[in-house]
């Protein structure tokens, strides 16, 4: 049996943090024995009690079943992470007036539990929030206490909560140096997939993916969509979901996309490579992307032209290579893609013709490309033009 050490990058609490374990380390003990944040407590060890539950990239997991080696690049948020989260802040007031602990144990896994009930079910009665917590045992409190907390903080009964910073988990593995243009608190800003021109896909790499071809008319002048095309701020705040968060002098673009097909939601984020040409009013998009829930990967690269057509407006050719990987690759059928690619353009076409005419329109970035219309529409699309290939 191979008990070699592997070493393994993951983001716990904010911070990015390298070490070593053997393949056979659950997180719960890496965390633990490594990392001395011994917040996180081990009962059972077979994943039954719920004390060592935590969040592992957005949702709850038992860290005494989960392989630290599974982590890798991973966002981890402990007990120790919350002092700065106002929802956690609330929790804990809610557990302190209600009586929700006694002897603490099963605490740290509790509050995880309740963070993410919470988030997912605002509008969660008594009956859901003890369903939904069943999985975490309490042999101190009769539960009663922590379900009328919960009840509290939905509500919206909780007083203020004061969010102290308080004194950082000690991790004594050699952290990460901040990013250029970090965030003042310290904390490492990591990048994700894609964070340097290094980690793009080449278009050799992209050779075998999936191609697709298409055309936007516009009634705006080529020049006054040129101006907009060239400017990655300005592109981006005409696509739904979409969100720059930084640029370098490397024409790097880092930023985050939300996307929404029916059931399946995603946020990826990643980085990309742009370069325009002023003389042919044209340009190409390089980039790749990652969604940690899901640990799908988007990359791609774009071409695009613009140029006068007939009727006075303005004619973009837009080809794209494309290769999505992971669970959400069974949406990324060419049939699928174009049909949802043709509705997203004519969204996309209305926000540019209104950003090169000067109009204000309400940011999109709180929005998610895709969505339940878009995707109902799309296939009842796919369903019509094969009926007609039938007649």
């Amino acid at each position: 049996m191979n008990t070699a050490s592997t070493t393994i990058t993951m983001s716990i609490n904010g911070r990015e943090v390298s070490g070593n374990a053997e393949p056979r380390t659950h997180l719960a003990d890496f965390l633990r024995e490594e990392l001395l944040l011994t917040g996180t407590h081990l009962g059972c060890e077979q994943g039954v009690c719920g004390a060592c539950t935590l969040m592992v990239d957005g949702r709850q997991v038992r860290s005494c079943l989960t392989l630290a080696v599974s982590c890798e690049k991973a966002e981890i948020e402990t007990v120790e992470g919350y002092n700065r989260d106002p929802l956690m802040a609330e929790i804990r007031d809610a557990f302190k007036r209600h009586h929700g602990l006694q002897c603490g144990y099963c605490t740290p896994g509790m509050l995880a539990a309740v963070y993410d009930l919470i988030r997912r079910h605002p509008e969660a009665d008594e009956d859901i929030i003890r369903r939904q917590l069943s999985g975490n045992l309490c042999r101190c409190t009769g539960y009663a206490g922590i379900v009328e907390a919960v009840k509290d903080v939905l509500a919206g009964n909780t007083p203020e909560a004061t969010v102290t910073p308080g004194p950082r988990a000690f991790i004594p593995i050699t952290e990460a140096k901040p990013a250029t243009g970090g965030e003042e608190s310290g904390e490492v800003v990591r990048l994700e997939t894609g964070s340097s021109l290094s980690d793009l896909p080449s278009r050799a790499q992209l050779s075998e993916g999936i191609e697709l071809i298409r055309s936007l008319d516009l009634d705006v002048s080529s020049d006054a969509i040129w101006q907009i095309l060239k400017d990655p701020q300005k592109v981006v705040s005409c696509i739904p979901g979409a969100s720059l968060t930084s640029q370098t002098d490397h024409n790097l673009i880092h930023g985050v996309c939300k996307v929404a097909v029916g059931p399946m939601a995603a946020t990826f984020r990643g980085s990309a490579e742009v370069s325009t040409n002023d003389e042919a009013l044209s340009g190409n998009v390089i980039g790749k992307g990652k969604d940690r829930l899901s640990r799908s990967i988007l990359e791609g690269c774009l071409d695009y032209s613009v140029s006068a057509n007939d009727n006075g407006g303005s004619s973009i050719k837009i080809k794209m290579l494309y290769r999505l990987s992971g669970p959400l690759s069974q949406f990324g059928r060419p049939a699928i893609v174009e049909e949802i690619a043709d509705q997203l353009l004519k969204q996309i076409g209305v926000s540019l013709v209104e950003a090169a005419t000067g109009k204000t329109t309400a940011s999109n970035s709180h929005n998610s490309v895709g969505g339940i219309s878009i995707l109902l529409k799309s296939l009842l699309n796919i369903l019509k033009k094969r009926f007609d290939r039938k007649l």
